[in-house]
């Protein structure tokens, strides 16, 4: 793909889509194949946010179980949440298969291994709602989970065959490949600082031009700017940092998750692993707010890996990154429309790469002519959270609570668990 400039000057598209991550990408390359002028506009460099800097985790589903999304929105809405949620990994693997996008897809399922029996006998009754409704899952007994990740420290859990792995920043820079193959015009550094309705017509201001457009998608998530304040306070922005080793060598990699899956844990701050292609053990958890992670704001990554895997003590981290993941109130990704011709898609509470790919589509589909009733997703208002000022200190308050409880249920379970030889 040839280097791409900011915006200058005035430009015109039938639909303008401001953010490029997973969300405005996966929305413009479907708008511009279903045959309308796309131009999206990215406030940094490509990558430069939470889709480029996440764990590479695929997860069908959401956080809430399908039987939830039907006490919440009702059977047939529920149903179609599901439905939509749970084949947004056939989405992402079908991009990437579909637009020869080489990012070290790897589609060996997803472990969620529980922290105690408690959650075990939870996960156990998700995997059976889940095989009910034709999802390709087991349950795992302890001593299954210990094989298929080479540690002692779960009681068990289940796995979902829908799940795999991408390496995120190549995903995205295929996305934005494929998008632009697809005649969308991308213009990085080049962030929306005023939106304005001018007739019929939006207008989008930027910091050296501007660009009128019928339709507007905004796709920020967790870097939604005060542009669209209504919209940012419906989301709270946590920090999720990811480390990853030296390449290990093989004899200590052939013991360390050996079917190539990728694992999240029950814990209140839950950790996140998987190997990647070139044999780095990458494990990832809640951070700091700090801007560039460094060893100091990593202690949590480095006790997590000597707890899983002991042999991996002394095991040099060769990288550290991180970005912001939108939290919402009700655990749920949100489709809105708050005007007519504006569209939002945002909120995946950690399972941004498979949902926030479905999203896109699902707000290209609207931006296409489709209604509403159509889209298999709720359209739902922008409802701000109340002292949403607060909201970091909140978040802040409350990961320390939850690391703390962690800490303690950790050392209650103890030195009976381990790694596998």
């Amino acid at each position: 793909m040839a280097a791409l400039a900011p915006l200058e000057g005035a430009a015109r598209a039938q639909i303008v889509v401001i953010g490029a991550g997973y969300t405005g990408l996966s929305a413009a390359l479907h708008a511009a194949a279903g045959g309308r002028e796309v131009l999206v506009l990215e406030a940094g460099q490509i990558g430069a946010g939470g889709s480029g800097l996440n764990g590479g985790q695929v997860i069908a589903g959401l956080k809430h179980d399908p039987h939830v999304l039907e006490s919440l929105y009702g059977e047939r809405i529920g149903a179609q949440l599901t439905a939509c949620s749970g084949s947004a990994p056939d989405l992402v693997f079908d991009l990437i298969r579909r637009h020869g996008i080489d990012c070290d897809a790897v589609r060996a399922g997803w472990l969620q291994l529980a922290v105690g029996e408690r959650h075990l006998r939870l996960l156990e009754r998700r995997a059976a709602e889940w095989r009910s409704l034709g999802a390709d899952a087991a349950v795992l007994g302890e001593r299954e989970a210990a094989q298929l990740t080479g540690t002692r420290r779960y009681s068990g859990g289940w796995i979902d065959r829908r799940g795999g792995t991408v390496q995120p920043l190549a995903y995205l820079r295929g996305l934005a490949q494929a998008a632009v193959r697809a005649g969308a015009r991308l213009f990085p550094q080049s962030p929306a600082s005023r939106l304005s309705r001018r007739g019929e017509a939006w207008c989008i201001e930027s910091a050296r031009g501007s660009v009128t457009a019928s339709t507007v998608i905004v796709a920020t998530d967790a870097y939604t700017g005060r542009a669209f304040d209504e919209l940012r306070r419906t989301v709270v922005a946590v920090p999720s940092i990811q480390v990853a080793t030296a390449p290990l060598p093989p004899s200590v990699r052939a013991g360390i998750l050996p079917g190539g899956q990728s694992v999240s844990d029950t814990q209140r701050i839950l950790r996140y692993f998987r190997l990647d292609a070139a044999g780095r053990f990458v494990l990832g958890t809640r951070g700091s707010y700090a801007d560039i992670p460094a060893p100091a704001a990593t202690p949590a990554h480095e006790r997590a890996l000597r707890e899983l895997y002991p042999q991996l003590s002394g095991t040099a981290i060769e990288y550290r990154w991180g970005g912001f993941v939108a939290m919402t109130r009700d655990g749920l990704p949100h489709l809105h429309e708050p005007a007519p011709g504006l569209l939002a898609g945002l909120g995946y509470n950690g399972r941004g790469v498979a949902m926030a790919s479905a999203m896109g589509r699902l707000l290209a589909r609207r931006a296409l002519g489709e209604g509403p009733e159509s889209l298999d997703f709720p359209v739902t208002p922008v409802r701000p959270i109340r002292l949403h000022a607060l909201s970091r200190a909140g978040a802040r308050a409350a990961i320390r609570y939850l690391q703390a409880r962690d800490a303690l249920e950790r050392g209650l379970r103890g030195a009976s668990a381990g790694g596998l030889g």
